[in-house]
């Protein structure tokens, strides 16, 4: 019974992590592979798992996409070669780290991947964007390749590297960067799961773990895709960033031994700047300039400022 209980809260975990992956560009890798290794899974096994539940979760949002106009397939087929390259490589690697070596490695990488995240969204203030040339192969090449390797090594990576470096080019509309980072991610994943699977071999992977990832994964994709035009991107990215960053300074505390008192102050503190960043959030998306739009062509509340 303890056992199907987890499987379930990971299928809803999934649901939620595709939810703002869908919506963002970014948060199902690095969401549920924080959760995976605070729940005492390895860091190969955790970031495979993700992997082989990405392959059918960025199919299904990849095609939603797709369907309601979302996707650059220019960008989509330079970025994905790379990127596949890239996370093949990166899944070998971290299969050949010592487990006990690399959580404290990873856990370190997600919760800066956490931060990242809260301050891209934070950082641009309530701006409106205007939309230059679309991006060179010299641009999205190099960027694919080191968003795949950080992918496959931290569990995420692909869409905080990829979605939030094609947004503040300024040199695609928003929608369009979540939905080719979104549909590049399917064979940037293949790339990731065929490393793993390599490395690994098939009883190394939790096939459980990955099913109920897929399942809610699966569940929230089109729907993502179908709400992108109306979430409040920069709430919903703060608010992901900061339970990544507060979930890894537990799993990084306790790899380093430290004591509860300085865990708890130094939770007490993250966890009260987050509060103020969400806030920080809210009053930015109710500005005259961000609630402006893009251009006029998009509804009032969309990702222009990320």
């Amino acid at each position: 019974m303890r056992a199907v209980r987890k499987l379930v809260l990971l299928a809803f975990v999934g649901l939620l992590a595709q939810l703002v992956d869908g919506s963002l560009g970014m948060g199902y890798g690095v969401t549920s592979s924080t959760l995976l290794l605070a729940g005492g899974l390895g860091p190969a096994a955790a970031s495979a798992a993700v992997h082989f539940s990405e392959i059918g979760t960025s199919l299904v949002s990849g095609v939603a996409h797709h369907r309601l106009g979302n996707t650059d397939w220019r960008t989509v087929g330079i970025l994905a070669l790379p990127g596949f390259v890239g996370a093949f490589a990166g899944a070998t690697l971290l299969v050949n780290l010592d487990a006990g070596a690399a959580k404290p490695v990873v856990a370190a990488l997600l919760l800066a991947l956490g931060g990242y995240v809260t301050w891209r969204f934070l950082s641009a203030g309530p701006r409106r964007l205007t939309f230059g040339p679309r991006p060179s192969p010299y641009f999205l090449a190099p960027m694919g390749l080191f968003a795949g390797a950080l992918d496959a090594i931290g569990g995420g990576g692909w869409g905080p590297v990829g979605t939030t470096t094609l947004l503040s080019s300024g040199r695609l509309e928003p929608r369009r960067v979540v939905g080719s980072v979104d549909t590049a991610e399917f064979v940037v994943t293949v790339g990731g799961s065929l490393g793993f699977l390599a490395a690994l071999g098939s009883q190394g992977i939790d096939w459980r773990f990955a099913a109920a990832l897929l399942a809610g994964g699966v569940v929230a994709a089109p729907v993502a895709a179908l709400v992108v035009r109306h979430l409040a991107p920069r709430v919903l990215g703060v608010t992901a960033g900061g339970i990544i960053v507060l979930t890894n300074l537990k799993t990084l505390g306790d790899s380093l031994d430290a004591s509860g008192i300085t865990m708890g102050l130094l939770a007490s503190v993250v966890f009260t700047l987050w509060v103020l960043w969400i806030a920080w959030a809210v009053k930015l998306e109710q500005s005259p300039v961000a609630g402006a739009g893009l251009g006029g062509s998009r509804p009032p509340r969309e990702h222009a400022t990320a």
